[in-house]
């Protein structure tokens, strides 16, 4: 034999014929594991299959269900102001046959919904997952996505003598023709630069992450110690600059505050094997670096959004940890920090899913913004997908974009290595809320932390509860103040002064106050109405030095001069 030959590794043919069959699996199913849903349906089957009483009261229920759709029957036109659902609030579901049509779906989404709950035996995990799967299932066999069903189509289609069909096909086709050739995410009406990210700024440090972007004050004076905002890498920065109405960005200028963003680059196949701790090295601690040196000041207050938030938090208990002091408070917006109850979407993290994922990031380097949405989509299938196909394609009509739909457009990408050790490390193991999680080789915990913290949650987020949010509560022996505002993960931070509809609670918790638990905290803390930014500001202010001269852009000498203009390079990248 050939000296040079090497021998046939069978284990890693296997292993690498394992791991190309995965992939394949997970670029069908957007990433999904299918058999998460399988073992949990097995888990279900079973334990009911061993239930004869679960199994009478079932056959009980189907029975008296199919009495009442009898009784509705016979009540032609009848509504039923006790129905709630978004997809039959028009009047014409409350007319015959479409009533019958619309009951006896809710009364069939009902009975499984019963079926699979509250069966002895099946793990907790197991009968969300499974709940969670039957009403996607059940939600594409509504009468309202189907024409023929939907009264609302077809009075569309009576008005219009099937206008709205041909607009409908158009739509389709357009949408089809702009995916197949590749067109950029942002239309034309909303650039960059020129509609989206406007306000005025300079980046005055980059690393392979990261740019540093340095906005231009609007007030004369300013208060000493600058605000540092570090939104998630899963997202573009702009959604804190998004248009000059409810630009964050805008709003702290004008609240007398130095501004700096980090604007994260979009990471390509040559970054698959960036960690976390880089993100960290080359984010918020080069950054402070900048900051420090263009400033002249030692503290900063440190703001962080979704993924940019736990990034922050790990940062702080990681200076607090070596005894080190820059930041003077730490906000965190719809950011997580204990995984232990991240909602829905933890439905979709467990160890196959992992895998899953692991598997197809290997081959191509990193997971794909497009790739993320499919867990993300399923979380809001009724909006995203139903409501969508409706509304667009069945009725024909056209939507206008609008700048958080571009910005939603805007998709990124993720480190293959990085997001799998995020995936195992807090949604699998939630090291850092347990203190196991490792910075430089050594643990780290929350506990460490002693600054003032301000968190955020929204009252409908699917990516970071806002209970999960509450946490940060037990974490920190610091004073905590919480604002819970009304919407969702992007929708319920931009809620800038003047928008319509808004509502907040807020309450500040001393560090050696007894413990108080979410829901308690949720019925003894009155809404306000307006916007949370005020309160922001304010408590921001409270903890800040007298307001003196605003601070030049850039300092060439320290090796931080003023670059190019807002909003950089890395945010134009694809």
């Amino acid at each position: 034999m050939n000296e040079q030959t090497q021998p046939f590794d069978k284990k890693q043919w296997a292993d690498r014929l394992d791991q190309s069959s995965r992939a394949a699996i997970a670029k069908m199913t957007l990433g999904l594991a299918p058999s998460t849903i399988a073992l949990a349906a097995m888990d279900w089957a079973m334990h009911l299959a061993t239930s004869p009483g679960k199994q009478s009261l079932l056959t009980e229920e189907a029975a008296n269900a199919s009495m009442k759709l009898l009784n509705d029957m016979n009540r032609l036109g009848s509504g039923d102001a006790s129905i709630r659902d978004a997809r039959f609030q028009s009047e014409g579901w409350n007319a015959y046959p479409f009533n019958v049509y619309r009951n006896a779906f809710l009364a069939h989404e009902q009975w499984w919904l019963r079926a699979i709950q509250g069966v002895r035996g099946v793990s907790k995990e197991h009968e969300d997952a499974l709940s969670f799967a039957t009403r996607q299932m059940l939600d594409i066999f509504s009468p309202s996505n189907f024409p023929a069903l939907n009264p609302d189509i077809l009075t569309k289609s009576l008005e219009t003598h099937g206008a709205n069909w041909v607009q409908g096909t158009e739509n389709a086709v357009d949408e089809w023709v702009d995916h197949a050739q590749g067109h950029g995410p942002l239309p034309e009406a909303l650039t960059l630069g020129e509609h989206l990210a406007t306000t005025p700024g300079k980046v005055v440090a980059r690393t392979h992450l990261m740019e540093l972007i340095q906005y231009t004050p609007t007030t004369e004076t300013v208060h000493p110690e600058p605000v540092l905002i570090v939104p998630a890498w899963i997202m573009k920065y702009y959604i804190l600059d998004l248009s000059p109405r409810n630009s964050f960005v805008r709003y702290l200028l004008a609240q007398g505050f130095t501004v700096f963003m980090v604007s994260w680059r979009n990471p390509t196949s040559e970054d698959r094997d960036l960690t976390m701790e880089d993100y960290l090295t080359q984010g918020p601690d080069a950054a402070l670096n900048a900051i420090e040196a263009i400033t002249a000041t030692k503290k900063t207050h440190a703001i962080g959004y979704c993924l940019g938030g736990t990034l922050l938090s790990i940062a702080a208990a990681r200076m607090a940890r070596d005894g080190v002091d820059r930041l003077q408070t730490l906000s965190l917006l719809a950011a997580q920090t204990d995984f232990s109850e991240a909602g829905e979407l933890k439905l979709f993290i467990s160890e196959a899913q992992v895998t899953l994922l692991e598997d197809m990031m290997q081959e191509q380097g990193y997971l794909d913004g497009k790739q993320m949405l499919g867990a993300f989509t399923m979380l809001r299938s009724n909006d995203l997908v139903w409501s969508r196909m409706i509304h667009e394609f069945y009725l024909g009509e056209t939507p206008t974009p609008n700048d958080l739909m571009a910005w939603n457009a805007d998709a990124t990408r993720m480190p293959a290595r990085m997001h799998a050790d995020y995936l195992r490390d807090f949604y699998l193991d939630n090291k850092l809320a347990y203190g196991r999680y490792r910075v430089g080789g050594r643990k780290i915990s929350l506990t460490d932390l002693h600054l003032p913290v301000l968190a955020v949650g929204t009252e409908s987020d699917h990516v970071a509860p806002w209970k999960s949010v509450f946490k940060i509560h037990q974490l920190t022996e610091s004073e905590t103040t919480f604002i819970l505002t009304n919407g969702g993960h992007n929708a319920g931070i931009l809620s800038e002064p003047g928008h319509p509809h808004r509502r907040y609670r807020v309450a500040t918790h001393r560090h050696d106050a007894p413990f108080i638990d979410a829901d308690t905290w949720f019925e003894s803390v009155k809404p306000q109405d307006g916007s949370w930014w005020p309160t922001l500001t304010a408590w921001l202010a409270q903890h800040s030095g007298q307001a003196g001269p605003t601070p030049p852009q850039g300092n060439a000498k320290a090796g931080f001069p003023a670059q190019e203009d807002a909003p950089g390079s890395y945010v134009l990248v694809p």
